[in-house]
C-alpha cells in the first residue's frame, strides 16, 4: 500500500490535508491521526470491513474493544443506548481531553467495534488535528493506537512510519503528543462507576465528578484466563519492547544493588531522571522520581529505544502509583508481562 505522509501542524492553515485524510476515511481508508495522548490508526466506526482492516494492519486480536472519537456532542445520541446523567457530568467536566466513557451501545456499532460486546467506548480527544479531521469526515472514528499490536504505542509520527509504513493510507504527522500514554477508561454500563484503565484523568478526579469509582482489579493485576476485555488495554500484554523487562520494586541503592548482581548480556536500566551515573549499565531515564506527568510523556519513548539499542534484559525503577503515576505503573507493569520483584 501506498502510504501518504500528511503534515499538519495547525488545521486552518492546511486544510487540503485535513480534507485528504477526511475524504480517505469517507471512502473507508486506515488514517493515522495525531491526538494529546498518543497516535491512533483510525478508520469509520460505522463500517464493519474498515474497522477490520484496523486489526488487520495492527495484528490486533478480535476480541479487544476500539474506542470510537467524536469531535463534539451531538455525534453521540445515534451511538448510543443511553447517555446517562453520570456519563453527562463527565463529559462536562473533561472533554474534550483524555477519557474514555463506556455505555450501552446502539444498534449502529458493528461487531468489529466494540469487540462483540454490548457497549461502547467513546471520547472527545482534545488535539485540533483530531477534532478537524473527524469533523470535516463526518464520522465517528475508532481509532486504537497506531502500532503493531504489543510494541509501545507511538507518541510521534516517526514510530508510526516505523511500525505502519505502507500497511496504512495515510499517517498525519502533528508533532509530538502531549500527555504520552492512553486514555483514562471508565465504564457505566455495569452498575458502579469503574475505572478500567488509568490515564490522564485520575480516578481522584474522576471521584471528585461522580463520587465512588471502583478501581477494576485488571489496572493492576493480570486479567483472568477467559475473561472477556471491557476496554482496550486489558487482556493482553501491551506496551512491550523486544526486551525482556522485569519491574524492581524498592529504593534506588537496594535497585543498584540488584542490577550490579543481576545484570547479564546486553542489560539495560530503565531509570529516573539523575539516577543514571550510580548505575553499573546503560541507563534510559524516563521522566523525574516526583513527576509522573513527565514519566507517562516519556515511558513509551524509551521502551521504544530500548529496542533501538538492542538491549536483552531490562530492569525497570517502579513508578509511584498514585494520580498520574497509577497510568504510568499501569503501562509498565503490562510491559514487564506483570513480572515485579519487591525488594
Amino acid at each position: 500500500m501506498n502510504t501518504q505522509i500528511l503534515p499538519i501542524e495547525d488545521p486552518a492553515l492546511t486544510p487540503d490535508a485535513v480534507e485528504t485524510a477526511a475524504k480517505l476515511l469517507r471512502a473507508g481508508g486506515l488514517v493515522i491521526i495525531p491526538t494529546e495522548t498518543v497516535y491512533g490508526l483510525a478508520a469509520n466506526a460505522l463500517d464493519g470491513v474498515a474497522v477490520r482492516r484496523i486489526y488487520e494492519a495492527k495484528g490486533r486480536p478480535g476480541d479487544n474493544p476500539l474506542i470510537v472519537h467524536v469531535s463534539d456532542m451531538e455525534m453521540i445520541p445515534p451511538l448510543t443506548a443511553q447517555f446517562p446523567p453520570a456519563a453527562q457530568k463527565l463529559a462536562r467536566a473533561f472533554w474534550p481531553g483524555p477519557l474514555t466513557i463506556i455505555v450501552k451501545k446502539s444498534g449502529r456499532i458493528p461487531y468489529e467495534t466494540s469487540g462483540g460486546l454490548d457497549t461502547v467506548a467513546i471520547r472527545m480527544p482534545s488535539h485540533p488535528v483530531a477534532r478537524a479531521i473527524i469533523a470535516a469526515a463526518g464520522l465517528p472514528l475508532a481509532a486504537p493506537s497506531a502500532n503493531l499490536s504489543g510494541k509501545p504505542s507511538p507518541t510521534n509520527a516517526a514510530r508510526c512510519i516505523e511500525d505502519m509504513m505502507g500497511r496504512v493510507d495515510a499517517i498525519v504527522d502533528s508533532g509530538p503528543c502531549q500527555v504520552g500514554v492512553e486514555s483514562t477508561v471508565i465504564t457505566l454500563a455495569e452498575g458502579k462507576p469503574r475505572l478500567l484503565r488509568p490515564g490522564g484523568v485520575t480516578v481522584e478526579a474522576l471521584r471528585r465528578v461522580l463520587g465512588e469509582v471502583e478501581v477494576d482489579p485488571a489496572v493492576l493485576h493480570q486479567l483472568e484466563a477467559g475473561a472477556k476485555a471491557s476496554s482496550p488495554g486489558m487482556k493482553y500484554k501491551h506496551y512491550a519492547p523486544k526486551a525482556h523487562v522485569i519491574i524492581l520494586d524498592g529504593t534506588l541503592e537496594q535497585f543498584v544493588s540488584y542490577v550490579e548482581t543481576h545484570k547479564r548480556g546486553r542489560t539495560a536500566a530503565l531509570c529516573f531522571a539523575g539516577e543514571e551515573s550510580a548505575l553499573p549499565v546503560r541507563a534510559f531515564p524516563y521522566g523525574k522520581k516526583d513527576d509522573p506527568e513527565t514519566q507517562a510523556k516519556e515511558l513509551f519513548d524509551r521502551l521504544r529505544e530500548l529496542d533501538d539499542a538492542g538491549e536483552e534484559t531490562v530492569y525497570a525503577r517502579c513508578p509511584g502509583k498514585e494520580g498520574m503515576g497509577l497510568a504510568v505503573y499501569n503501562r509498565l507493569i503490562r510491559a514487564a508481562g506483570f513480572e515485579v520483584v519487591k525488594l
